[in-house]
């Protein structure tokens, strides 16, 4: 095979890139993978579980069956791989709502507008929805516990990492700052049973907290103030918005600490040097997410210690977190 040839399949395989991903997002929300869960099913069980065509469903399956999702058994019936296992509900390391989330219905429809966020700047999210996506959420009861869930999926991938990577020496109270759920909080304080926690959100980013007993919900605005504690932590909210806003939660988050306290943020770190960036592909792509999404963006090292110097705080140090592609940044008063 030429070059050309070989480059020009690399790019049809980018190209057909969505084609998967809607499939995935498919069998999630038909609860396929949980059907399957059960043990094998033919595709008539299938579909009378799930209210779907029956030769529609044998051929998304069959391409599910191409793309190792699910295998056909020796009666004729579908079991899962292990990569099926994963679009499982409440399997650890799942996917499963992360694929309703991004290739769902209005994610889907805003990533259709990148032209359009490219030309203005603007998140398509707010132009097709009328509402930021955090508003569009908090009044979407169904693809808000989806997105809580999808996050949750994530974290609870990537917390021994980040765990590991944040020395709470000395620290008495952790507060997490648009914690979610509180599925961080819950790994750091299994991991130091000393430690007390709280968690802070507005009341539908909370949902059902996670966190136990040794934590303490709190519910507000992150932009006009957050609970005092020794250390903060702030996972996946800095690449959500602009420079602007973040210098706001940065401030009060500052004003919140204590002379000795000290800030974690967790995000992934763009490297600067552009021969790196083909190992960064998720990050890449999570960047233009935000800017359809939220306006927000992902952010080189130089770019996370500016923030942190217009709201009063100094970044002493950068640690990655394996095996996420996640690396902590830790800052202390200026």
């Amino acid at each position: 095979m030429t070059t050309a040839s070989a480059e020009r399949g690399r790019l049809v395989e980018l190209l057909f890139g969505f084609f998967p991903g809607q499939l995935m997002q498919t069998l999630a929300r038909l609860g396929v993978p949980d059907a399957l869960g059960e043990g094998p099913a033919s595709v008539e069980e299938l579909a009378a579980r799930t209210g779907a065509h029956p030769g529609a469903l044998g051929r998304l399956l069959r391409a599910a069956v191409g793309l190792d999702l699910v295998r056909p058994t020796a009666d004729g019936r579908f079991a899962l791989t292990a990569g099926g296992e994963l679009l499982r509900t409440g399997r650890p390391g799942s996917v499963g709502n992360l694929a309703q989330l991004f290739c769902g219905d209005a994610v889907w429809r805003a990533w259709g507008e990148l032209e359009w966020s490219v030309r203005t700047g603007e998140p398509a999210f707010e132009k097709i929805t009328g509402r930021s996506s955090f508003e569009h959420m908090a009044q979407d009861p169904t693809l808000n516990a989806i997105f809580t869930e999808a996050m949750a999926e994530g974290t609870r991938s990537a917390a021994p990492g980040i765990v590991t990577s944040c020395d709470l020496t000395g620290v008495g109270t952790l507060a997490d700052v648009g914690g979610g759920n509180g599925t961080l909080l819950a790994a750091f304080l299994a991991a130091h049973p000393g430690l007390r926690g709280i968690l802070f959100d507005t009341p539908s980013g909370v949902g059902d907290p996670v966190a136990g007993e040794r934590c303490v919900v709190v519910t507000g605005d992150m932009f006009a103030a957050v609970p005092a504690a020794d250390a903060h932590l702030l996972k996946s909210v800095i690449h959500d918005w602009d420079d602007e806003r973040n210098v706001a939660v940065l401030t009060r988050v500052r004003e919140a600490m204590p002379a000795h306290g000290t800030l974690f943020v967790v995000e992934p770190v763009l490297d600067a040097d552009p021969d790196a960036l083909a190992a960064q592909r998720i990050t890449l792509m999570s960047d233009l997410n935000m800017l359809v999404l939220t306006g927000g963006r992902e952010r080189t090292e130089v770019e996370f210690a500016a923030l942190l110097d217009a709201a009063g705080l100094r970044l002493t140090d950068v640690s990655p977190a394996p095996p996420s592609g996640y690396s902590v940044l830790r800052a202390v008063p200026a």
